[in-house]
């Protein structure tokens, strides 16, 4: 039998209800959403309630708390993992990170944020910079990343591995093949869609990504971010070459303004489609060897 797929949700990210109406902003909404993509086949879901780009680099933690307590009162093996800000205005990563290690020592989430590379994120296919992006580049040094992986490392958290460019991948892997990747590490293949950085959606790149990843043994996922990883074909084309999917109202982009409900029933009708299923909370957490 094919082993399951693990489908993530990013429900909120930095879109905003201009763009789509349905993003959940509040705790009880992404609390709400979360719990409705759970009970659709998402095993691991990814928040936001800061932006990216904030001047003092701090999250506060008690959002997430909120948001979270419900959902994990109900899936209490659900994986959550929060986001960070961009340290490119001097912000030490033990400021940006502290959010997540608080998450980590109550105990709730299961994964933590790493980044391993910097990139040049806000440009979008029609010329247009994000206001808060222009400044500077999303900046993790390589004592930054070790720091991430340290401190997954230290509370027992599996690292999402974000992969904005083939850097950030080759950074990661060199650091798994010394032994400084804990357990639980899953890749996540980020590709450009309206949002303009790293590899184009295509075959040839994931494959470009495969070549170098396929050694290591470490599961992973594709996204696109300003687009969608299903209509593209990137899903089809990663879960016939062994990844998994992550879909969500922080990713998508186009002409129609799904729910992130109905993204989750798409990817499930895929799978479908291809003769697979989504993996259960139990058996995702046995995938990443958590």
């Amino acid at each position: 039998m094919p082993s399951p797929v693990i489908v993530e949700v990013a429900v909120n990210g930095a879109t905003p209800r201009s763009v789509n109406p349905h993003v959940p902003l509040t705790p009880a909404e992404v609390a709400d959403e979360m719990l409705a993509c759970v009970a659709r086949g998402a095993s691991i879901a990814h928040d936001h309630h800061e932006a990216m780009f904030v001047p003092s680099g701090v999250h506060p933690v008690e959002p997430y708390v909120e948001a979270w307590t419900p959902v994990l009162a109900q899936y209490p093996d659900l994986l959550l993992y929060a986001t960070m800000a961009a340290g490119a205005r001097g912000i030490p990563i033990e400021t940006r990170w502290a959010h997540h290690e608080e998450l980590a020592r109550r105990g709730m989430g299961g994964l933590s944020l790493v980044d391993p590379g910097s990139v040049n994120l806000g440009l979008t296919s029609d010329g247009v910079v994000a206001e808060a992006a222009a400044p500077g580049p999303y900046q993790n040094s390589l004592a930054d990343t070790e720091h991430m992986f340290a401190r997954c490392a230290a509370h027992g958290t599996g690292p999402s591995i974000s992969i904005f460019d083939p850097s950030f991948l080759r950074v990661a892997l060199t650091l798994h093949r010394h032994g400084r990747v804990p357990p639980g590490a899953i890749v996540k293949l980020y590709f450009g869609g309206a949002l303009e950085f790293g590899l184009p959606p295509t075959t040839t790149a994931l494959e470009a990504y495969l070549e170098m990843l396929e050694p290591s043994g470490l599961p992973w996922s594709v996204a696109v971010l300003g687009g969608d990883v299903v209509a593209t074909g990137l899903a089809e084309t990663a879960v016939r070459r062994g990844g998994h999917v992550r879909v969500g109202l922080e990713d998508h982009a186009g002409t129609s303004t799904p729910t992130n409900t109905a993204l989750v029933d798409e990817v499930v009708a895929l799978l479908a489609d291809l003769g697979r299923r989504p993996a259960t909370i139990a058996e995702t957490r046995g995938l990443l060897g958590l």
